[in-house]
């Protein structure tokens, strides 16, 4: 598969077959995201991978977004993304580096959240980030600890639908030159 076919064919999958996500193939899929890049290679980002009855509770903590929480009860498992505070966009003296302060640790979770994504597409799995549900009530649930915040929730497993690409904006809405 190349990479445009991984970035063209993924789409956000909210229905799973009953098929469990065997932790060597997730293995693999981390592996694969760790070479996500990363402010000045801090590799902040850590996986918790929820199953069972855990990821039933971890489902309840979307009740504001119910339809959030049904997606995570039809996955085989919920992948919580979080990040370890304090690393991305700082100097070795605490300072920050840009005026960006410590957002970049977002970022960096943005975009080993999409490495996730296609690195589990390429393994013939499905997943949709999520970024709704109560944060608090989540990361006491998995006893987040105080040095980490937990970021999104990705539920991932075996597609049990083919969605098709929504339109996407031309290129000429999206590139200008200078």
């Amino acid at each position: 598969m190349t990479a445009k076919e991984c970035i063209t064919g993924r789409r956000s999958i909210r229905q799973y077959t009953d098929q469990p996500v065997s932790h060597e193939l997730l293995s693999q899929i981390v592996e694969t995201a760790s070479y996500a890049p990363s402010w000045k290679n801090t590799q902040i980002v850590r996986y918790i991978a929820v199953e069972g009855d855990m990821k039933n509770k971890l489902a309840a903590c979307t009740s504001g977004h119910p339809n959030n929480g049904r997606i995570m009860e039809n996955a085989p498992m919920v992948i919580a993304v979080t990040i370890i505070k304090g690393r991305c966009g700082f100097e070795r003296d605490g300072s920050y580096t840009t005026e960006r302060g410590d957002s970049w640790q977002m970022y960096d979770a943005g975009v080993a959240s999409e490495a996730f994504c296609l690195a589990a597409y390429e393994q013939g799995l499905g997943t949709v980030i999520m970024g709704i549900f109560d944060q608090k009530e989540a990361s006491e649930l998995l006893q987040i600890p105080d040095d980490r915040d937990l970021i999104a929730l990705i539920p991932i497993g075996y597609p049990a639908e083919s969605p098709i690409a929504p339109k996407r904006k031309s290129v000429e809405d999206l590139l200008t030159y200078q």
